[in-house]
């Protein structure tokens, strides 16, 4: 996946893919050093409601961070590091990604 390619190369080691829980799912969990990265990665083809990162609504932002709160319950050693959500979106498959460092916050 270009997504994990691209997070390797940037230094991150990815922790787990595809988390599941009852509160939503994570794309990614990656960290670097202190920093813990939750990435959701979306794909979009079309651009005629805003592109892939306009896919990341408010209801979808909210479901990411009650599942990043689950999981930081379930291993407090990841609750000590800065947490930061990005977003890699691609226009296409095997197409450029972007990143979006930061995203958006936890509220």
């Amino acid at each position: 996946m270009q997504a994990l390619r691209l997070l390797q190369q940037a230094g991150f080691s990815v922790l787990a893919r595809n988390f599941r829980c009852r509160m939503g799912e994570l794309d990614i969990i990656a960290r670097r050093a202190q920093l813990l990265l939750i990435v959701e990665v979306r794909l979009r083809s079309r651009h005629e409601y805003g592109g892939p990162a306009a896919s990341i609504t408010a209801a979808k932002r909210a479901r990411i961070v009650r599942a990043t709160r689950y999981l930081l319950r379930r291993r407090p050693a990841l609750a000590a590091l800065t947490l930061r959500f990005d977003a890699l979106v691609l226009s296409a498959p095997g197409g450029a990604i972007e990143w979006i460092e930061g995203a958006f916050e936890a509220r």
